[in-house]
This record gives C-alpha cells, structure tokens and sequence, in this order.
C-alpha cells in the first residue's frame, strides 16, 4: 500500500465525494470560487449544422484531419508526445488542441483513433512525482524543435486536450493525471519557475489556471487553491499592465499571441480573488487594444510583436484562435455581451479569410488592406525571408499550421451554456443543434438552430423534448448591440417582454414540444473609425471590404527551403483597381449611400469566398490616384483631414463590397475625404 502515491488516494476521495455532491448535470464552481451562471456542455452535446458543418468536414478532409500525412517531420511517429526523439514541444499538442474536439463533434471514428493515440501516451508518461510529458532533449535539427521538453508551456495544451477528451468520454484517469501533476506543480515551481525553461508560459499562464479550477471543481482539492495563487503570482502580470495601458500604447512591447491568450487570465484568475479590477482591467485592455492596435477585422497588428492600428501590420493567424478561445472562456464565466460580440466579429471576418476554402493553406499574417500577396520583405516585425503573407502550409511560422484547427471546433463547442437556474444560453449564433438537461428535473431538451447568420437577420429556435406537460425552465438570449428595434417571437406571437441591444433577456416559462423562438435581429449599416479617420462598413457582425479579384500562381519552393516552408505557396496578383476612398458621410446617411443586394441562389453550406458570397453592398466612391502601392502593399492611409484636395476631381466609381471572410485581396478601411 505505501507504494501507492498519495496523490491517487487524494484523487479517489474526492472522486467518491464528487459523486455523493455533484449530482447535478453541470459542474458549477464550487465554494470559495464566484458563483458563474454559465456552464460549458460536454463535447458532443453540440453539433454544427448547415455552413458551419461543412467547415468542420472540410477541416476533416483537409490539414486538420490529415496532418500526420501533410507535416511528418513534426506530426509523425517521431513527435515527443508520442514518445520519439523528435519535436517535443507545442506543435503537436496545438494540433490535437484542434482535432480531437473535431472529431467529436462530428462523431468521427477515423479522427476519433487518431488524437487517441495521443491521450494515451500523454496519460501513460505520467511519473510517480505526477510530472508527465516529454522528459528528453535532443540535438538540434532543421524544421523540428527538440530542446525545453520540461517547459510548463507545452503541458498547458495538453492540459487542455485532456478537459476536452474527459469533457466527452468521462475518463477519470484524466482526474487522476491532473491531480498527480498539480502537486508535483505544487512541489516545483518554486525551485523552478514558470520561466525557468522560456518565457512564453509566464504569459500563458492563464492555460494552466483555468485547467486547476477545472479540477478543483471536480475534487474540491483544497490544495489546487494554493497553486493558482502560485500560478498567479508567477505569470505575468496582465491586470496591472492594462491598467498602467503604457504596454498597449507601446510598439513592440509584447508578442501578439501571448496577449491574445493573456487576456483571459485575469477573469479567469476573478474567479477566486473577486477583486473587481481584475474585470476592469481586461475592459480596459480590450479598449486600448482597438485604440492603439485595432483592425476592421476585430484583431489588432501584431507580426509578431505588437505593432500599431496601421491596415497593412499583419495580424498572425494564432492570434486569431488564441483571442477566440479567451473570449469563448471570459464570455462562459461572465456572460458579457462585449465578449460575444466580439468573439463573433474575430470569427466571421478574421478567421475564415486566413485559410485556404479546401482547409490546406494558410497565411502566417493577413492585413484588413490587403492588396496583392507576394513573397517579399515587408514592415513587419518578423518577416520569415519574405514567407509571411502567402498561402502555403508551413509558411511563414508552423506554429499557425499547429494551431488554426482549434477555432471552429471551440465556436461550436461555444454555441449553447447550461446555466445555473436550470435553463440554457445561446450567447452566438450559427446553425446548430443541442441537446441539454434542464428545469427542476434534468430533462433533456432537443435545441435546434434554424438560421443563415451572419448572413440573414433572422434565428430561429425550436425546442423538442418528451413531457406532454411541458418543462419550466429559463432561456438566456443575447440580443446584439447593433441590432436597434429587436423582435423576439414566440410561437410567432411577438414576446411582450423587452428586448434591449447589448442585453442578454431572459424568458422564463413553461415550454411545450416543437415550441419556437425567432430572433429578428435588424443588420443597420455602420462604421468604425481607424488610422487617419479610416472608416470600416459594417452591418451586424460582419465587415464588409472592397470586393478586388485576383489570379493566383503557385510558386515552388527551392529544395533547400522546403524543410522549413513546404513545397509550394501562392501568390495572388489583383486583377482591378484598388485604391478607393469615400467622401464624408454621416450614418444617418448610410441606407441612401449603400445599396444591399441578398443573393438568393448562393449556395449557403459554404458562404465564405468572393464567387459564393451570400449578400453584397454596392456604393460610389472616389478613386484616389495619389494612393499606390508602396513595398508590395497599399500605401500608407490617406489622411481624412487632407486639406486642399478637390473631390470633384476625383473619378466616381460605383464599387463592390462583400463580407471581409469571403475575401482574399480586400480594403476593409477606407481613406474618407473631405467634401
């Protein structure tokens, strides 16, 4: 018996005390933590429908479903996390961050005995002192990253992984993995920190945190307490920092993805010390980042370091799905409409512009102006010998094609909460269907989605469940700040209730099978004002940027290169004018200016590029011959206060504009002139 850690009889205790306390459907935080009102549902309880679908099956049949195949050298039999003696980082731990919650929402077999391979060495390299992982360096070598095996950082991923895997499985091995390897946290980091090996998890710490309160929600282990203040205290130290707001003012001054994945850890870490400045904090970084940094797209320029509001900074692809994932936990512990709508924005324009339609290629960066993409030098803070802005698989940094499978997975996986009052939340919308235990009695409800958003106004709900008698229980419903004059219908009678932009409205009633919600959600046409009064059109959740076509040519790498870059990339050449700008318009003006035009015949299970596109604006503007290319991308911004321009010399032209996500080449932040 002595030989038996213990560890594992902390982890069979509090097991067989879960069981007797935790008996509702949900796990809710336990006490001293903050009481949240929304709980994420086991993976798999959501499935994606329509569009939303079709992007998970192309991930199934592109990079994230064969990735093993396309990226050997790194995600082969060789990788430490298989055992081998080659990459023993975070590479292939990003990629099962992706892959395996795919592979359970779309009930996959193949995928499914793919990541578990993973799971299973990951449980079975546990040690008896709780460490697990990789555990060996290696020499260097080309295109693979073999040293720092003990880092803290790669565990937070696989940290991650093995939620979501319990999350769908029930596994309690995960439990124990994680209990034994919080002590030996306990026991270490104070001999070796969290940058004791790199830097880069003392700015990620926030991972490892919310995976502690995972399990302390589990066990009620009094011990994992004392860690995330450990964990706290050792990472670093976002709430001061955007309080101060000199980092976010400052080019340079931090990698982009360690703020996107920072971010969050101050409303994780809320959880524990209730201490407010930890909410304000985050506000206010999320305020300076769109000041100082901010895109049209809802990212901010940053390639890699931090790098200013300019159109043509590049926004790194990881940063994209590391912001979506730290909205996606904020808005679960907070309910906040700010993160879900900005969550929705980073979705809809950012992400799906980055990557090829067939899921293959991505770019490292992507600019809001974006007007050719070439293999050159550009003003970023990194360039990779020219590689960052075209389309290829290992382009640019690999860390992105690692890392950009978890962004619709996790979406989805976001779509509905089970709250605390027994109801449900929809926070973001997309075409979907749940199931989910509610009301006094853990019934299960059947929730489906019926809807064409972003696209469409309209969402609708129906809710299916097996009591004739119908079931009592809350739903919790965003209703966007943008949508002015909201409808909320209930079996298509208009709900007496009031439903105001930017709340969440609770209906609480009794609800009978096949009963419906419609939310008329009106998309008004607006605009964000960026660098040198730069406007950028808007309408609900989606931006919309100048349609410009392109001719694409793949280019093949020299043999030396391709180690490092892959095979082959693209390069797209516009093929129209691109340099377009709007005399000054007020919004009142907006529906006479731009004309909106659905179009009826698009295909909607894939929406997202320029042939396919479901809606489009149409508007005259004014070329301006003075804005040319300048190093291979548009110039530098046209100022709004320009004086001494004549507009009526500049040639009118009516021009085109379509979702940013369904773009390639686009300008999404328009020079505006004066009359």
């Amino acid at each position: 018996m002595n030989s038996i850690p213990k560890t594992v009889w902390v982890f069979v205790i509090f097991s067989l005390f879960y069981l007797s306390v935790n008996a509702q459907p949900y796990t809710k935080n336990r006490s001293p933590l903050i009481e949240k009102t929304y709980m994420e549902l086991p993976l798999g309880s959501i499935q994606p429908k329509g569009w939303l679908r079709e992007m998970l099956q192309r991930q199934k049949t592109g990079a994230t479903g064969e990735l093993d195949k396309l990226y050997p050298l790194v995600m082969g039999e060789r990788n430490g996390w298989l055992g081998g003696d080659g990459d023993q980082w975070e590479r292939g731990p990003y990629w099962i961050d992706g892959l395996l919650p795919l592979a359970y929402l779309l009930d996959d077999k193949e995928l499914k005995e793919k990541a578990q391979k993973w799971v299973e060495w990951a449980i079975a390299s546990q040690r008896a002192d709780g460490y697990f992982g990789p555990s060996k360096d290696y020499d260097a070598e080309p295109g693979v990253q073999r040293n720092n095996s003990e880092d803290w950082w790669p565990k937070m991923v696989m940290l991650k992984i093995l939620q979501q895997y319990y999350a769908a499985t029930n596994d309690q091995r995960v439990v124990q993995l994680f209990t034994n390897y919080f002590h030996y946290q306990l026991k270490t980091l104070q001999e070796k920190p969290l940058g004791h090996w790199t830097f880069w998890a003392e700015y990620r710490s926030g991972d490892n945190l919310q995976a502690v309160y995972w399990l302390y929600n589990i066990t009620g282990d009094k011990a994992m307490l004392e860690l995330t203040d450990i964990l706290h205290a050792q990472g670093f130290d976002f709430t001061e920092k955007f309080l101060q707001r000199n980092m976010l003012a400052s080019h340079r001054s931090i990698h982009c993805v360690n703020l996107a994945q920072g971010l969050k850890e101050p409303v994780i870490f809320y959880q524990q010390s209730k201490d407010p400045k930890h909410l304000a904090s985050v506000k206010q970084g999320l305020s300076d980042i769109k000041l100082f940094n901010g895109q049209a797209q809802g990212m901010y320029g940053g390639d890699e370091a931090l790098h200013g509001n300019v159109a043509t900074q590049g926004s790194e692809l990881c940063s994209s799905v590391e912001m979506m994932f730290s909205l996606e936990k904020m808005l679960e512990l907070t309910g906040d409409v700010e993160f879900a709508e900005h969550l929705e924005k980073v979705a809809f324009n950012a992400l799906p512009t980055q990557i090829s339609d067939d899921f293959m290629k991505r770019q490292y960066f992507q600019q809001a102006n974006q007007v050719q993409i070439k293999r050159q030098m550009y003003n970023f803070d990194v360039n990779h010998n020219g590689t960052d802005l075209v389309f290829g698989l290992l382009t640019g940094y690999p860390c992105c094609t690692s890392n950009m499978h978890q962004g619709w997975p996790k979406f989805t996986q976001n779509l509905y909460y089970a709250t605390t009052d027994g109801g449900v939340a929809s926070f973001i919308f997309s075409p979907s269907t749940a199931q989910i235990k509610v009301g006094a009695h853990a019934e299960t409800v059947a929730i489906n989605q019926d809807t064409f958003y972003p696209f469409e106004e309209q969402v609708k709900i129906t809710l299916q469940h097996q009591n004739k008698q119908g079931i009592t229980f809350p739903y919790h419903l965003r209703i966007p700040s943008w949508a002015k004059n909201p409808k909320v219908l209930i079996n298509g009678t208009v709900w007496k209730g009031k439903a105001k932009p930017g709340e969440v409205l609770v209906i609480d009633r009794k609800w009978l099978n096949n009963d419906t919600i419609v939310l008329n959600l009106p998309m008004e046409l607006n605009f964000e004002t960026y660098e040198e009064g730069s406007r950028a059109i808007e309408r609900g959740p989606l931006v919309y940027a100048l349609d410009i076509p392109g001719e694409e040519k793949e280019v093949f790498f020299p043999k030396e290169e391709q180690v490092i870059f892959g095979k082959s990339y693209l390069e797209v050449t516009p093929l129209s004018d691109w340099n377009y700008g709007f005399i000054m318009f007020k919004k009142e003006d907006m529906n006479e200016l731009f004309s909106v035009k659905q179009h009826i015949a698009t295909d909607k299970n894939y929406p997202w590029n320029r042939e396919n596109t479901p809606v489009e604006l149409r508007v005259k503007a004014k070329q301006l011959p003075f804005w040319k290319l300048y190093n291979g991308m548009a110039g530098p911004m046209p100022s709004a206060d320009m004086y001494g321009l004549n507009s009526n010399e500049l040639k009118d032209q009516e021009i085109r504009l379509i979702p940013y996500g369904c773009t390639t080449l686009r300008i999404s932040q328009f020079p505006m002139i004066r009359r």
